[in-house]
């Protein structure tokens, strides 16, 4: 079950981003023999091209969330394939004012788009989406790192 409580204030937030590990997922969707990829708009990892992911709520299931982070960031439903193992993202950047640093407990998950022909839409957190494929350029370490677990 989630728990509706989306938003937390920003002086409770930043306790918590400077205190201890997020717990977050994210999600390497695969689509027209490639992966999806966002470009970043805030901290961490600002300007750099990865993929979608959000942190889990309490009381949510990460499974839950994969499925609300892709209605949130991209406008589309997904189907979990696998599930690629928990790796830490340590940043030293953070988008809560007065904190320098983030740490991130982030699952990452092997999906597919629920349709064939999905209308992919971004949020504000990326400026454009786009579809890369194998052989993979050069990307955030934390982007390879999931290409090498494809």
């Amino acid at each position: 079950m989630t728990d509706t409580k989306t938003s937390i204030p920003d002086d409770e937030w930043r306790i918590i981003v400077g205190n201890v590990p997020l717990v977050s997922v994210d999600l390497v969707i695969e689509h027209d023999d490639g992966v999806i990829l966002g470009k970043r708009e805030n901290e961490p990892a600002k300007g750099e091209w990865f993929v979608p992911g959000g942190t889990v709520l309490k009381n949510e299931p990460r499974t839950d969330a994969v499925h609300r982070v892709a209605d949130e960031e991209l406008g589309e439903s997904v189907v979990i394939d696998d599930c690629l193992g928990t790796y830490e993202h340590f940043y030293e950047a953070a988008a809560a004012e007065g904190v320098d640093s983030k740490h991130y407990l982030a699952t990452g998950y092997r999906c597919h788009f629920e349709r064939n022909d999905p209308d992919i839409v971004g949020d504000e957190q990326h400026s454009a989406l786009r579809v890369v494929r194998p052989p993979f350029d050069k990307f955030h370490p934390y982007v390879e790192r999931y290409f090498d677990a494809l």
